[in-house]
């Protein structure tokens, strides 16, 4: 990386990446995540818009970049890719696999112009394999790797999380765990690596954990026995008297305890894992915060080791305490800020991006402060 320039300073703020170049080719989904994470930790980045637009506007996840539209199917818009390619650390894409190529900007091309470069290549299937060239979203992923299998009630369709795990935990994250690898890994070779992001390969890597204990007979991931998917009474969502819910996680026998104790159920205790008595112990559950408003519970467990939390809506989390002490902003929308994640001892932790300037004047200042690598 090349030493920052002044008005790289004032695009990105500070940070443990201030000074690495990114070329952000646009995309929906993880590409932008990804290119949020390395902008909030200080990365300079330039994100290449298409002519009218790639999906919507998100001014969270959009932050910090320099933007410019430039047709890249068209000889002049490649070249200015290029030229600005030179003078990158990493380049993030995410289109279906051979698309770059085609245009000439694939890594063939573009480490001919800078050996040195980390290429990052986010798709949802990988660049390879039968099913590489197919189009896909977050609920197709996660549904080839298992993770959507275990979530649900037995006999009901699967229950969506989002795009959570397979978009954001298997792709965007791993992604950038790539990059600062390659990163790494170019200290001492100069040379730079391309990096086959793929949201099954992350998912699937996510998953190892359950996979494991599958195996070794810790963990049945049917959704009628699975601990960690709603099957025990102590591990779920409850309804409260107002039609809003708690969450109870009081999983090992000390804050079962503490929670059953605390609900005057003491003689439930030893029955925790009795799971022929889990679908009355859920009964019994439910007669209980189903008698009192969400916020009753909240108040009752707060500062214990019961592991009962309420479950807020989006309009509500920038208020809770806890979310505002760790920097979330919100408006009467609900969320509308949430800081640079996650938090370093050398930096202000309730940093934010400074406003992106001109692309092309930031593409000067690389020019002028020299060569990456």
């Amino acid at each position: 990386m090349a030493e920052t320039s002044e008005a790289a300073q004032t695009q990105s703020g500070s940070g443990p990446l201030s000074g690495l170049r990114v070329i952000e080719m646009a995309s929906i989904g993880p590409g932008p995540h990804c290119g949020m994470l390395l902008s909030d930790l200080g990365a300079e980045i330039i994100r290449v818009e298409r002519e009218g637009g790639i999906g919507r506007p998100n001014p969270i996840v959009d932050r910090g970049r320099a933007r410019i539209t430039r047709d890249i199917t068209t000889p002049a818009g490649r070249d200015w890719c290029l030229d600005a390619i030179e003078h990158a650390d990493v380049l993030i894409e995410g289109m279906r696999p051979g698309v770059m190529e085609r245009l000439g900007l694939g890594p063939e091309e573009c480490q001919a112009r800078n050996p040195a470069l980390i290429y990052g290549r986010m798709t949802g299937w990988g660049q390879d394999g039968p099913m590489a060239q197919m189009a896909g979203h977050d609920i197709n992923y996660i549904g080839l790797t298992g993770a959507l299998a275990a979530i649900g009630k037995p006999g009901e369709p699967a229950s969506i999380p989002l795009n959570l795990v397979g978009d954001f935990g298997g792709g965007s994250l791993y992604l950038v765990l790539g990059i600062l690898a390659a990163l790494f890994e170019r200290q001492r070779t100069g040379r730079g690596q391309v990096i086959d992001a793929a949201i099954v390969d992350g998912t699937a890597s996510l998953m190892t954990f359950f996979y494991g204990l599958t195996q070794t007979g810790g963990m049945n991931l049917e959704r009628g026995r699975n601990l960690l998917g709603g099957a025990a009474p102590f591990y779920r969502t409850y309804l409260c008297a107002d039609g809003r819910e708690i969450a109870v996680g009081a999983l090992e026998p000390k804050f079962f305890r503490e929670l059953v104790t605390r609900l005057g159920r003491s003689e439930l205790v030893e029955r925790q894992y009795d799971t022929g008595f889990w679908p009355e112990m859920m009964a019994i559950f439910e007669r209980i915060f189903a008698a009192e408003p969400r916020d009753h519970w909240a108040a009752m467990f707060a500062g214990t080791d019961a592991c009962l939390t309420p479950v807020l809506d989006h309009s509500e989390v920038a208020d809770d305490p806890q979310m505002k002490s760790r920097g979330l902003r919100g408006n009467e929308k609900g969320v509308s800020d949430v800081p640079p994640m996650p938090r370093f001892s050398g930096f202000d932790a309730d940093r934010r991006p400074a406003a992106a300037q001109d692309a092309e004047a930031l593409l000067g200042e690389w020019k002028r402060a020299g060569r990456t690598g």
